[in-house]
């Protein structure tokens, strides 16, 4: 059986009892200029991601934003990049082998949105197949902007699948089996490294605009971040949510991380964790904006940002996805 996340080219993975897709949002294939245009034209080129028509965007996009943002996006993708790949590859791919191990009668391959391996050709070879097929989007927090494009590609590539067929998760920010897995991960790194003064919740960003318009993302942050605080005996002011990742001059959800972490400086406190929930594996926006750019600029007000890595591939993670897996779609273990 190929257990392997097959590239745009390679065989049709052999038949199984079902097939478990785990979807994250993307990488460049290298830490490169033209890589990363590649992969960046892909994204921003996403109607979920910017809503302006087309004819606007795509020439600001490839005439000013690319050229910039390319050479700048790969000098922060080679800080963080891994002898395997981008961090978001590397971990994907060993959830996917984790999770493999715990269905031994399933085939579970990782695919991107965005980039390699593309989520719209692993879809078309595996549309053929009469067996169960399941979508995992890594985004905890349900929205319009991540999950829903998912089931954009989903849907255009199976758009009557058969009853039963295909299983999909749209959300699972309160689920109890990944509450209590970043909980566990969140108290074993303090017992290691020491408890700071305040913990902040960073999560990726989206136009206020978005939000305004009904995508329920801020209220699925604000209910992980509440039972994650809960769970960990946290009063109300030992920690805070904010938003990061801004791009573009519309407004976007506030508090910013990087004005919180400034106000948190001016009121003396000089030591903060920074655990990002949001993501499922570490990747450019954690590892380089918060634990790199975020934390020098901490460091510059006097303080230590001390960054809380993600789950990961490790075993929690994919015991406590499968859990939620099976709460919410039926079981898939013999």
């Amino acid at each position: 059986m190929q257990t392997t996340s097959p590239d745009a080219a390679g065989p049709v993975p052999l038949p199984a009892t079902g097939t478990l897709v785990l979807v994250n949002l993307g990488t460049p294939e290298a830490p490169t200029a033209p890589a990363v245009r590649r992969y960046l034209a892909e994204f921003l080129s996403d109607r979920r991601v910017v809503a302006i028509p087309p004819l606007l965007w795509q020439p600001l996009l490839r005439g000013l934003i690319l050229p910039l943002r390319g050479p700048k996006s790969a000098e922060k993708y080679a800080k963080v990049w891994l002898d395997g790949g981008s961090p978001l590859a590397v971990y994907t791919t060993g959830l996917a082998a984790r999770m493999q191990a715990l269905l031994p009668g399933w085939r579970v391959v990782p695919a991107m949105r965005y980039g390699q391996p593309a989520l719209r050709a692993l879809l078309e070879r595996l549309k053929g197949e009469d067996t169960p097929l399941r979508v995992l989007p890594l985004y905890p927090q349900y929205s319009t902007t991540t999950t829903a494009s998912v089931r954009d590609v989903v849907d255009a590539v199976l758009p009557s699948p058969g009853a039963g067929q295909l299983g999909w998760v749209d959300d699972y920010s309160d689920d109890p089996d990944w509450i209590a897995a970043v909980v566990a991960s969140i108290a074993r790194w303090r017992q290691a490294n020491g408890t700071g003064e305040h913990l902040l919740f960073s999560f990726h960003g989206l136009p206020q605009r978005v939000a305004n318009n009904g995508d329920p993302y801020p209220q699925r942050c604000e209910r992980s971040a509440a039972l994650i605080a809960q769970a960990l005996g946290l009063a109300e002011g030992d920690w805070t949510l904010t938003y990061q990742s801004r791009f573009g001059k519309e407004r976007w959800l506030e508090p910013a991380t990087d004005t919180e972490l400034a106000a948190l400086a001016a009121r003396g406190v000089r030591q903060v964790d920074v655990v990002c929930p949001g993501f499922a594996v570490d990747c450019l926006e954690t590892l380089e904006e918060v634990g790199m750019q975020f934390a020098e600029g901490f460091a510059e007000a006097g303080g230590t940002l001390r960054y809380i890595p993600c789950l990961n591939d490790s075993p929690e993670h994919a015991q406590a996805l499968l859990a939620m897996l099976e709460r919410q779609l039926g079981p898939m273990r013999a």
